[in-house]
């Protein structure tokens, strides 16, 4: 219930100081919230639109001084299934070159039946949020820069993707984003959600890295 509402202290750079993970977190499995219908069935289901719908690029992080134009963005959905075993539908706005690609993946994904617990557009209120270290949302095209850099992020030329940051967090010296996913930083405890060598191998036939 306290998702998205405990801010946490600031580093001199503006990002939350990491945190330990608190107990219900270490083996994180919260079920999902339907933004989008539900697949009709079992089977995977796909879509991809090039260029975005208006109205999906007005509620996403896109704005003239991005790196990328809206004609080589692609918004897709596509079935997963979340830790509650059921199947979703998810969304995503993802470079228009490596669109089917990431959908391909995310095939393989549901075949497998890895769970997300969240895939939606990230929005500018995504982005404008206080730093509370708990978001677990898989997402792309997002128009920032990197991390503690002036310089574009790979996620503002929709040619990066997160799957699970909780569970698959964000390291580089003491900085943790999310910044209470410490207990997953520990990549030999295995838990659900996590992002294994195969599937970083699917991402590689791709030209993607980790």
């Amino acid at each position: 219930m306290w998702l998205g509402t405990r801010e946490l202290p600031l580093r001199p750079d503006g990002l939350g100081v990491a945190t330990p993970t608190p107990e219900e977190f270490i083996n994180r499995q919260l079920w999902t919230t339907d933004v989008l219908a539900p697949p009709t069935g079992e089977a995977f289901e796909s879509t991809l639109t090039t260029p975005p719908p208006d109205a999906v690029l007005a509620r996403s992080t896109w704005r003239e001084e991005c790196p990328i134009s809206p004609d080589e963005l692609t918004y897709g959905t596509v079935s997963f299934y979340g830790f509650d075993g059921l199947s979703h539908t998810g969304e995503f706005l993802m470079h228009r070159d490596v669109a089917e690609s990431i959908v391909e993946i995310f095939e393989t994904l549901h075949n497998i039946r890895f769970p997300i617990e969240e895939m939606r557009v990230t929005t500018s209120a995504d982005l404008e949020a206080a730093r509370t270290g708990d978001d677990n949302n898989t997402s792309s095209f997002v128009c920032r820069t990197s991390v503690n850099s002036s310089n574009w992020s790979r996620h503002a030329f929709g040619g990066a993707i997160d799957i699970n940051p909780f569970h698959n967090p964000y390291v580089l010296g003491d900085l943790v984003l999310p910044e209470l996913a410490s207990a997953y930083i520990d990549r030999s405890d295995v838990r659900p959600g996590m992002i294994t060598p195969e599937v970083v191998e699917q991402f590689a036939e791709i030209g993607f890295g980790w």
